[in-house]
């Protein structure tokens, strides 16, 4: 019998197959230019490690519509490739045939298949164990970092912005955005019920959030011209921080918790391996009902690796449950994982104390929509 986590969860790290699914739109007379960049694009992307093999469909209602599927050992190996420089400029050629796309991710639950035809080769990963329980919210953030100088100048443009309005659709609604900035480098996390893509849409339309952008634009470290289509896609496939992992207790969480968000900085290719920790530290607190973490979620992209944890005691109070390091062998995997240069040395309370206050990232706005 399958049992239900108690607690919201979603993780890239179960180790469970994973199914990509990649919705398009092409341009009329596009057809022949998409797929000899689809075949370029194929024969690349076969020779990634964890790809295990691609579809390209098409559609028998409308032939402008297509899908793309892939499935892969599992989510990591896919989410370093989709989030590398090397698939930003491998997928150049696809945005001029391209009207409109959709990225969809699954973990392989079940499958069925006809015995008689199986392959020698049973599929390479796993299938998830269990159903997670979600609570249909999308969470994700984006990164950028501005010109040293420019922080307090970028921190009061961003703190004095006009919340968009949260209604997207019928069935969309932007629940929450907390904003944080770490030294030059900001971070922008959203909650979304429904459609991200279709919110994250809906928010860089509003006038005020535009002007905002518009604002921030001479400050940035990366040129970006919103105004043109392919140079706002380039800096916002760079900038997205995807959520790797999240739990919280199921439920309405009571009043008074706090949020943090927390920067860990990576050792040179170890980004990865360190959110796979914190995500095993954030599982094993969320089943200690006693745990004052009332949720957290681990956004991770490299080496870039931010843990937003809601805590119902002072970030200070407890500094090795808020870097979720409880237990010195927990310590010691955090100090071979994390750049000690920039973070400084774990070897006693007082340093462990000094590394929590130096990654508490400044808070800089926290907005709910209304009933959320």
């Amino acid at each position: 019998m399958t049992t239900l986590s108690e607690r919201i969860s979603q993780s890239a790290f179960d180790g469970s197959r994973l199914r990509v699914v990649l919705l398009l739109d092409l341009h009329e007379g596009a057809q022949q230019d998409f797929l000899e960049a689809y075949e370029h694009l194929r024969n690349q992307v076969a020779s990634v490690p964890g790809h295990i093999t691609d579809q390209l469909c098409q559609s028998i209602e409308n032939p402008s519509q297509w899908l793309i599927t892939s499935e892969w050992e599992s989510a990591p190996p896919f989410l370093a490739w989709v989030n590398s420089e090397e698939h930003v400029k491998m997928v150049q050629p696809l945005h001029g045939c391209v009207r409109d796309t959709r990225s969809l991710r699954f973990s392989v639950l079940r499958e069925t298949s006809n015995i008689a035809s199986l392959a020698p080769e049973p599929p390479k990963g796993r299938l998830q164990a269990n159903p997670r329980v979600g609570d249909g919210v999308v969470r994700h953030a984006l990164t950028f970092t501005v010109k040293p100088g420019s922080e307090s100048m970028v921190a009061e443009i961003l703190a004095g912005y006009t919340s968009p309005e949260a209604r997207v659709d019928e069935t969309t609604r932007l629940r929450r955005t907390s904003l944080f900035m770490h030294g030059n480098r900001v971070v922008r996390a959203v909650e979304v019920q429904g459609d991200l893509v279709a919110a994250l849409r809906h928010i860089s339309q509003q006038p005020e959030v535009r002007a905002v952008e518009e604002a921030i634009n001479p400050y940035l470290e990366q040129d970006r011209d919103l105004s043109d289509p392919n140079s706002a896609r380039v800096f916002f496939t760079r900038a997205a921080l995807p959520a790797v992992h999240h739990v919280a207790a199921a439920g309405e969480q009571p009043d008074g918790i706090r949020r943090h968000a927390l920067y860990y900085p990576a050792k040179e290719g170890c980004g990865m391996a360190l959110a796979r920790m914190l995500a095993r530290q954030d599982e094993l607190a969320a089943d200690d009902q006693s745990c004052p973490v009332a949720g957290s979620t681990i956004f991770q992209r490299d080496d870039v690796v931010v843990r937003m944890v809601d805590l119902r005691i002072p970030v200070d109070s407890d500094p090795r449950l808020s870097l979720g390091v409880r237990g010195p062998r927990k310590t010691e995997v955090l100090r071979r994982l994390i750049d000690t240069d920039v973070a400084g040395g774990l070897s006693n309370d007082r340093e462990i104390a000094h590394f929590l206050e130096r990654s508490d990232m400044a808070l800089i706005t926290d907005r709910r929509a209304p009933g959320a």
